[in-house]
């Protein structure tokens, strides 16, 4: 169903014994299979990684840091070079967050007012102002292919007043930043809020899915809330959504959290876990996570994931990638996100089969009864098994 200019989304596939659903999206810069997984680049960069090797491994989306990228290189240069894709060197498609999630966690050095956030720049010590205008204005400058609006994200257990102020407030910045998009060839999603609270959910879906977005978020999950209470709210939002529109669950999570979620009907992703828990020496197999960082892992003349076809697993053995850490070597960082990047896409496009075929909830069942317990509830597909992390 076309939305608008900026872009089309197709639901080609539902699974029969959930609500996974198989789409496309077509965007001004290609078109993009879902359920996806967008790889985070929030300076216009994922960390370690070229759009030659994000290409080389299925990455169809990179996201992008509004607060980030409007500090520092700033609106000028985006305009000057026409935008992320020529700047970055990446031809696919752009999503832009807006910046509310750094509100968020700039507690303590911004003032948060009706206009905006005013808040001290790390970068230069100056004072900016984010407002939804202002977010609007910058993800124009950068030419992202979706654009996010300016919302307010709480602690997602807040008091009742709390959460409905920020949501309320979050409703206003909507319309606000709907009036201030000028360019029709960029998409723009509106974001659900109301933190584990049902009939907030309930009302900010209502007011938002009333405007004419191109698609919807569910934004304020996985900053308070436990993996139960996200779950839920997961499941209770999306069915609030329309059905021809993308729905995206924002900055959620482990591969446990997206195999529940595309069970909720939630077609797009992106978490920073993969490249941050990749420089750290953990990695994500098909059976838990692996901690290179660990001893037994010096002798371990085997690959990360015997089941695992990126170039790291073919070529390396965990015992090489544990000298590169214990040598503080950047190759180990890099080798260990091409290898979770992959694992990450691979599992989307797994997915993406399993709902064509109509076994979407099987293959969920398997792949989370094969991941270790401490990544993941499996009760909505009635498994209870733990494999032990290496």
């Amino acid at each position: 169903m076309t939305l608008s200019a900026a872009l089309s989304f197709d639901i080609k596939a539902v699974d029969v014994a959930s609500n996974a659903r198989r789409g496309t999206l077509q965007t001004g810069h290609g078109r993009v299979e879902t359920p996806t997984f967008m790889a985070v680049g929030t300076r216009a960069t994922v960390t370690g990684l070229t759009p030659a090797d994000l290409a080389d491994i299925g990455a169809q989306v990179v996201l992008g840091n509004t607060y980030h990228l409007m500090l520092r290189p700033g609106p000028e240069l985006f305009r000057r070079v026409g935008g992320i894709h020529a700047f970055m060197g990446w031809s696919g498609p752009v999503l832009t967050d807006s910046g509310g999630y750094q509100i968020f966690s700039l507690a303590e050095d911004r003032t948060l007012s009706e206009r905006g956030a005013r808040f001290r720049s790390y970068t230069d010590q100056r004072m900016h102002m984010l407002s939804p205008e202002r977010s609007i204005e910058m993800q124009t400058a950068i030419g992202s292919d979706i654009m996010m609006v300016l919302d307010v994200c709480v602690d997602s257990r807040s008091d009742e007043a709390t959460l409905r102020d920020a949501m309320e407030r979050t409703h206003r910045w909507a319309k606000r930043s709907l009036d201030a998009r000028t360019n029709p060839a960029q998409a723009l999603f509106a974001i659900v809020q109301g933190g584990v609270r049902r009939e907030l959910r309930k009302e900010s879906a209502g007011v938002l899915t009333a405007m004419p977005f191109d698609g919807f978020a569910i934004g304020g999950l996985a900053v308070g809330d436990a993996r139960a209470e996200r779950e839920d709210m997961t499941h209770f939002s999306a069915e609030l959504l329309p059905r021809d529109r993308p729905r995206y669950l924002m900055g959620v999570g482990t591969p446990a959290d997206l195999l529940e979620a595309i069970a909720a009907g939630v077609d797009m992703f992106d978490c920073i876990l993969p490249t941050h828990l990749a420089w750290q020496g953990t990695a994500f197999t098909g059976t838990g996570r692996v901690r290179l960082t660990r001893g037994p892992n010096a002798q371990a003349d085997v690959p990360l994931d015997a089941e695992c076809t990126c170039s790291t697993c073919r070529l390396y053995s965990r015992a090489y990638l544990h000298h590169l850490f214990k040598c503080s070597e950047p190759l180990g960082p890099r080798l260990v996100s091409l290898h979770n990047l992959h694992h990450y896409h691979a599992l989307m496009a797994e997915a993406r089969r399993a709902i064509e075929a109509g076994t979407y909830a099987a293959f969920a069942k398997r792949k989370l009864e094969a991941i270790d317990r401490h990544e993941h509830s499996t009760k909505r597909f009635g498994a209870d098994v733990a494999v032990a992390a290496s």
